[in-house]
């Protein structure tokens, strides 16, 4: 094979120059004025339900906060991977953020059992990572890069369970399911449980599924038999709604409460008029007056013609504080200057050293990265007529 010629060479070697120049940034693998903040969340599988309301926040936060000048004047970029539905989909979506996109940080996955297995990657790589819905007991601790802006159930959950005996004080036995194969709904299937003990009531059966699963006759007709005032259920929206909707269908008349798998409207369409009258405890509501949130509700009602979600409001969150600690960082060294794995550092120092005033209410978080949040709100799901669309009626 012959050599090249001086003039090819030199030639190539200006190429060279010419595309080193207009490659990579130190703060993230994005030409020119762009900060690129990576966005690995469930857009395919069976929780895309809960991961395609997450994208839609993190896409009205993206607009939103460049509109207001992203980044001192430097813009956000944000790029996003598919974590699918599994922790390798989890882990190899943090991978290509981290090792190919370069980002800065990191929003997501979508849950906790994800994260468990993701979140490890982003601490070894010393790149902070905020989960926007994970609720499991142990997620923040993972490491010192890992936070998160969804609080565990412990807060919410006696909420639900209080309103639902507000409004029939007649309740007495309670049945209650949950996704054996979800961490987050394992932990929270235990904190109803413990509240349900406190209150005096009685569990008259435990019945276990899997996320996967599409019939629950057995569990059901087992439930059914015990006679209970009062169904809890622990899922996501598929596997979820479909349960509530058989139990419907076997005769069952009483009170329904879901958990965190219920806050989305994407569970409209699974169990239509059987989701009507369901109690669920939300960490968000488009009610909170503060002046973000209403920026936030307004663009979501215009874009998809309904109320926001918690999951689309989480999301807008977790990329909120990195925008605003990003904006921090940079007022102290100009962030396109640093060098990209002591920006990850000094971000990551400061995204809990923050307080931040969210559409979730004003947040902080824990020296261990857990978010620190105060308002919280209980929901109960109304069906119109035809069974196909509804909103979540705030009781509480």
């Amino acid at each position: 094979m012959q050599k090249p010629s001086a003039c090819v060479s030199t030639i190539l070697a200006t190429l060279g120059l010419l595309l080193s120049a207009c490659g990579q940034n130190k703060a993230g693998n994005n030409p020119g004025n762009s900060i690129a903040i990576g966005v690995a969340l469930a857009q395919t599988s069976n929780i895309a339900l809960i991961g395609q309301e997450q994208v839609a926040g993190a896409k009205i936060a993206e607009e939103y906060f460049n509109q207001q000048g992203g980044i001192n004047g430097k813009q956000i970029k944000l790029v996003f991977q598919d974590a699918g539905g599994d922790e390798t989909g989890a882990i190899n979506a943090f991978k290509t953020l981290i090792n190919k996109n370069k980002v800065v940080g990191i929003v997501g996955p979508t849950t906790s059992q994800q994260g468990f297995s993701a979140h490890p990657v982003a601490d070894r790589a010393k790149v902070p990572a905020i989960a926007p819905s994970t609720i499991a007991k142990g997620i923040p601790e993972i490491g010192d890069f890992i936070a998160r802006v969804s609080p565990g159930p412990d807060l919410v959950v006696p909420k639900s369970v209080k309103t639902a005996l507000e409004l029939n004080p007649k309740i007495k036995k309670v049945a209650v399911f949950y996704a054996q194969d979800q961490e987050a709904m394992v932990y929270e299937t235990q904190v109803f449980q413990k509240t349900l003990k406190q209150l005096g009531l009685d569990i008259v059966t435990v019945q276990k599924f899997q996320t996967t699963d599409t019939d629950f006759q057995a569990q059901a007709t087992t439930a059914l038999n015990l006679k209970p005032d009062l169904a809890i259920i622990s899922g996501l929206p598929t596997d979820g709604g479909n349960l509530v909707r058989q139990l419907r269908e076997l005769g069952y008349q009483g009170a329904i409460v879901g958990g965190n798998g219920f806050s989305t409207s994407n569970v409209f369409p699974v169990c239509k008029n059987f989701c009507d009258g369901i109690l669920v405890a939300q960490y968000y509501s488009p009610n909170q007056s503060s002046e973000i949130n209403q920026s936030f509700a307004a663009t979501y009602r215009q874009k998809f013609q309904k109320e926001p979600p918690q999951f689309s409001a989480q999301t807008f969150t977790a990329v909120q504080v990195f925008v605003e600690a990003l904006k921090a960082v940079d007022k102290q060294s100009d962030i396109t200057k640093l060098p990209l794995e002591k920006l990850r550092t000094e971000l990551n120092k400061q995204i809990l050293a923050g307080k931040y005033k969210t559409p979730l209410g004003e947040i902080a978080f824990t020296p261990a990265g857990d978010v620190i949040q105060k308002e919280f709100s209980v929901a109960q799901i109304k069906m119109d007529g035809n069974g196909n669309n509804g909103k979540f009626a705030f009781v509480k």
